[in-house]
């Protein structure tokens, strides 16, 4: 056998690899599964834990003030219940609210407003909410007011100068008799700006006779998003109602 038997074959020139060109249509793909995701998380985040909203009004001043956009616990009021100073955000019981006529919007605003709302970004039904401070819950007897104008719940008169909103020299809101009793499964709710809070008080002549059922309820207001200067946390004033004994 000779040399040139055992040779080895000679190895094929290399040839050089041609790169694959990525098309639009693979990353335009990736970016919608990625917004799609963002939509949805979004999406189930905000039905079931927490909701964005702004203040309309001023009922609730000093505590949260015109336009400021707040953050609603939607899930662990399910578990933990609500207390007597919960700041709660609700749908109308029914006569709270004047009928109003929303004019017509384009319907590329609608459409528009329709995504950010999904994404929590916009509130576009904040105004057909309200927001109030529980102040009796089921069982709870609650009466306005004794000698020194403070309300009372189950005979407890409650100290509520750390959060009303009230003038200089005023030391008690203007008074606004009621005694009730309140239906297990709602609550008998205030604002804190009480001399200009259309509340409990005043809706004993509607459906629900002032009370607010809980199913109404959408969730417990705790935190404040904007403006950034305002951002934190919204103080339930617990230990104002800590003396007070089970109705």
């Amino acid at each position: 056998m000779t040399s040139e038997n055992l040779a080895a074959p000679e190895a094929p020139a290399m040839r050089p690899r041609r790169r694959r060109r990525r098309g639009i249509w693979p990353l335009v793909r990736d970016i919608l599964v990625i917004v799609v995701v963002a939509v949805l998380v979004s999406f189930v985040i905000k039905t079931f834990f927490v909701r964005s909203f702004y203040i309309p009004s001023g009922s609730m001043e000093q505590t949260l003030l015109i336009k400021d956009r707040i953050l609603v616990d939607e899930f662990t009021p399910h578990f933990s219940g609500y207390e007597r100073g919960d700041v709660i955000v609700f749908r109308d019981p029914g006569g709270w609210l004047p009928v109003s006529a929303t004019p017509p919007r384009p319907p590329l605003v609608e459409a528009w407003d329709w995504v950010l709302s999904l994404v929590g970004i916009s509130a576009p039904d904040s105004e057909d909410h309200l927001i109030k401070r529980i102040i009796g819950v089921g069982g709870d007897h609650v009466v306005c007011c004794n000698a020194l104008g403070q309300v009372t719940v189950n005979g407890t008169p409650i100290d509520e100068t750390r959060y009303l909103d009230l003038a200089p020299g005023q030391s008690a809101p203007v008074v606004k008799p009621y005694d009730v009793t309140v239906p297990e499964g709602s609550f008998w709710v205030l604002g804190d700006n009480r001399d200009h809070s259309q509340d409990s008080r005043y809706n004993t002549d509607q459906p629900s006779h002032g009370f607010v059922p809980e199913q109404n309820v959408v969730g417990r207001a705790f935190l404040i998003t904007w403006p950034f200067s305002r951002f934190g946390g919204i103080d339930f004033h617990h230990d104002v109602f800590a003396g007070v004994p089970k109705g």
